[in-house]
């Protein structure tokens, strides 16, 4: 079977994705994109480019599988001469109904926020089948839909949203985590005397890092030893309190910036003891269950996808109800060095998220929906 993955937003998770499902896939994946730049321009007008280059290159796919960032229904507009009959998935990432706005954004103060969200809604009416990568994120979607489309004056399309519930299923993210086993250290390596606290997630304001650096400096005041690794990408707005960590934990942090070599990245994860978590945000979570699965200790708010990566049986351990609570389960972690003894089950519940584990049901799902179709 032929598809033809659109993704107009080609970087980070999305990239990861869209090249790992193309190489584990038993159908042939055809990828097209454009660069992972320029959101909202990518939601607007990425659907042209891509038009013109599925044109260009004469494709005759099979099923076409969008990402979240298409615009799903300008495409199949400019397109219907080739793609009329074609049945269509499209794989929600994220969602600009539920995804928190930046308080620097000016578009919500100035009216501009709803045609973001209203693409996705269009896009998920479109398509033949809607795919989201955790339970949680299926949920917040389609709660969210009454009150949004209520916001507009008339014709509101309610009874839709019965017909997206129907075509929606959870399709959970594919991550190369064995990719993570050919990088850990040798077996009998030297272990480090301090527990590393971990961050590994993008520097931004969605990721709540105040809450993160407000529980080590308490810690740090306190005279707690330990060593701090940040990782993830940064990007030109970054919260000043990564600058004011800098200053405030001193040697203690003994890594900040990102890690391009994935190797590399992963050592730190190897070599990571405790992952404390305080995003206000996260579909699915994938750095969090690359941590996981490489065997750091996670505390994580009882809220979003988090529930979902763990056995019900460590969730009193590792979930936390309010941001306050984090310095003293932290506190309890460092006084009784849980970190020397890794909870049990957590790897192995992760490693089902393994392509692996996971692309079989991505094919069987795809090669059905073009079934149904013929």
């Amino acid at each position: 079977m032929k598809i033809c993955l659109l993704e107009p937003f080609m970087a980070g998770s999305h990239a990861a994705w869209a090249h790992e499902f193309a190489r584990f896939s038993r159908h042939q994946v055809n990828i097209l994109s454009l660069d992972g730049r320029h959101w909202k321009w990518r939601m607007h007008g990425g659907a042209v480019q891509l038009a013109e280059q599925f044109q260009a290159q004469q494709l005759a796919p099979d099923l076409l599988l969008a990402s979240d960032m298409l615009d799903l229904t300008t495409f199949l507009a400019l397109t219907r001469a080739q793609t009329a009959a074609l049945p269509t998935a499209v794989y929600f990432h994220e969602n600009q109904l539920t995804y928190p706005w930046s308080p620097r954004d000016a578009d919500p103060g100035h009216q501009r926020d709803a045609h973001y969200g209203f693409i996705n809604y269009t896009s998920a009416l479109a398509a033949d089948a809607v795919l989201f990568n955790s339970d949680y994120h299926r949920h917040a979607f389609l709660d969210a839909l009454p009150a949004f489309l209520n916001s507009f004056p008339d014709y509101r399309g309610l009874d839709s949203i019965a017909a997206i519930t129907a075509k929606s299923r959870t399709l959970p993210l594919g991550l190369d985590l064995q990719r993570l086993d050919r990088a850990k250290p040798p077996t009998g390596s030297a272990q480090e005397s301090l527990p590393l606290i971990l961050w590994n997630h993008r520097w931004e304001y969605d990721k709540q890092p105040e809450a993160f650096f407000q529980a080590l400096f308490q810690l740090n005041q306190e005279g707690y030893a330990f060593e701090v690794a940040v990782l993830g990408e940064a990007y030109r707005d970054r919260p000043a309190i990564f600058a004011e960590a800098q200053q405030r934990l001193g040697a203690k942090l003994v890594h900040s910036g990102f890690v391009k070599d994935f190797d590399q990245y992963a050592a730190w994860l190897w070599r990571a003891d405790i992952l404390p978590v305080t995003a206000i945000h996260d579909f699915f979570g994938a750095s969090v269950v690359q941590a996981i699965y490489c065997n750091t200790i996670p505390l994580l708010p009882n809220r979003l996808a988090y529930p979902e990566h763990l056995p019900t049986t460590a969730h009193a351990a590792c979930l936390y109800h309010e941001a306050c609570e984090l310095p003293d389960r932290l506190r309890t972690l460092l006084q009784e060095k849980a970190w020397l003894q890794p909870l049990p089950d957590l790897r192995a519940t992760v490693a089902g998220y393994d392509w692996q584990q996971l692309t079989p049901q991505y094919d069987d799902l795809l090669e059905a929906l073009v079934a149904r179709q013929t």
